[in-house]
């Protein structure tokens, strides 16, 4: 009776193991749509979208302007778009003096006027599209600080603000962006800080209300975002394109724009656009905060903000670029340790202050400036390698793959 009875117990717990484990798979995979899924959820969108980040939202907003019937659907591999639309700094920005000059080095002056033109250009399109208030716009303006060690960059860019302010008027229409300001240095409390040359052109956003904003316009027409799904291949036939998920889904569309922007080879892996991770934090509210506005350090490398009497602080790619060029979340040590010394030290030097929260972002990056927007289908497009500016471009971009989509496609 007991050895019964310990058997039929081993049998019973067996078959519980393979049942959970009979249910988990199915519970993973779930390849076949439901009529209420398919009919109401699904169906054969003309346009799909993947990444509901600025160029995916954006993209599909112009899509409905032109197409006011059709039905749009957005794919999003996260609760919420968390590559670098959700994830940044929320700089309103076209580039830091020091950037400008180091592309000045790379390209010829034509193509860097045009580089700053298309960014002073997409952050209008994006203010008019989501509207100042529903992002908090802030016209601050922007500081690039220089310490003891960056005398040499700091002479090479003051010597360059006559020939930079002209470029950029070019490039902007605005005058006299550039400015020194050293005299700031000690009513902003920086410590190890040499120097400051203000950019008066740039601004900062709250990044959740521009996104939830985003989200809410999708919403009002009529755009279907479906979050917690991964695309893991792609194939194109005849007049459709054929998207595979990762429960199993496969959903036809008539276009696709893929919009994922670091995240971009692990659908198409010869795209050249490589994934580059930032780190960033925040710290608690700070009693009697000095800092003011948004600023650059090291030629971007180093950014940092206030926002609701904290500061927020990123960056430090530049430390250790291959161990930075990743897909995957998380913290570099080296990387965090230095952003904690800079806080510390040039930020907040002998203030009490603590981290409330650190987190990471995933940029596209690559050996040009320039987005890649590509057609590599009749019916698909690639929108990717933002570069870091986004906020800046990402809705331009957005527009531009529409363009791209509908030129010369089939209906």
């Amino acid at each position: 009776m007991f050895y019964n009875s310990t058997t039929q117990q081993l049998n019973n717990s067996t078959t519980q193991q393979l049942n959970n484990s009979t249910t988990q798979q199915l519970n993973n995979k779930m390849p076949n749509l439901s009529y209420w899924e398919q009919n109401s959820f699904i169906g054969r969108p003309d346009l799909l979208v993947i990444g509901s980040g600025i160029v995916g939202l954006t993209a599909a907003l112009e899509y409905r302007c032109r197409f006011p019937q059709v039905n749009i659907l957005v794919l999003e591999r996260s609760p919420i778009a968390a590559g670098g639309s959700t994830r940044n700094a929320g700089f309103a920005c076209f580039g830091s003096i020091s950037e400008i000059l180091a592309d000045l080095e790379n390209h010829d002056e034509q193509t860097v006027i045009d580089l700053i033109k298309s960014r002073w250009e997409g952050l209008d399109r994006l203010r008019k599209l989501v509207g100042d208030q529903n992002m908090a716009y802030q016209d601050t303006g922007n500081y690039e600080l220089f310490r003891d060690r960056d005398d040499d960059l700091f002479q090479k860019c003051q010597a360059a603000i006559p020939r930079l302010n002209e470029l950029m008027e070019t490039a902007t229409g605005q005058r006299q962006v550039f400015k020194e300001v050293s005299q700031s240095i000690s009513r902003l409390g920086l410590g190890q800080t040499r120097e400051l040359i203000w950019n008066k052109a740039e601004g900062m956003i709250h990044t959740g209300r521009m996104m939830h904003t985003l989200l809410s316009l999708a919403r009002k027409a009529d755009i279907h975002v479906l979050n917690g799904v991964t695309v893991t291949d792609l194939s194109t036939q005849n007049n459709q394109v054929s998207v595979v998920l990762d429960n199993g889904w496969e959903i036809e569309a008539s276009r696709v724009i893929v919009a994922t922007n670091g995240f971009a080879q692990q659908i198409l892996p010869d795209i050249a656009v490589k994934p580059a991770r930032n780190l960033v934090l925040v710290t608690q509210p700070i009693t009697g905060l000095k800092i003011k506005g948004a600023f650059h350090c090291d030629s971007g490398y180093y950014y940092f903000r206030n926002i609701d009497n904290r500061i927020l602080l990123g960056g430090g790619r530049h430390l250790d670029p291959k161990g930075e060029e990743t897909d995957q979340f998380g913290e570099n040590q080296l990387i965090k340790k230095a952003l904690i010394e800079f806080l510390e030290t040039v930020i907040l030097p002998e203030q009490p202050l603590k981290i409330d929260r650190w987190w990471s972002g995933i940029l596209g990056v690559g050996t040009q400036k320039k987005p890649i927007i590509e057609k590599h289908h009749d019916r698909l497009v690639v929108a990717v390698r933002m570069g870091g500016m986004g906020v800046a471009i990402g809705s331009s971009v957005g527009v531009a793959a529409v363009d791209k989509l509908i030129l010369d496609t089939p209906d």
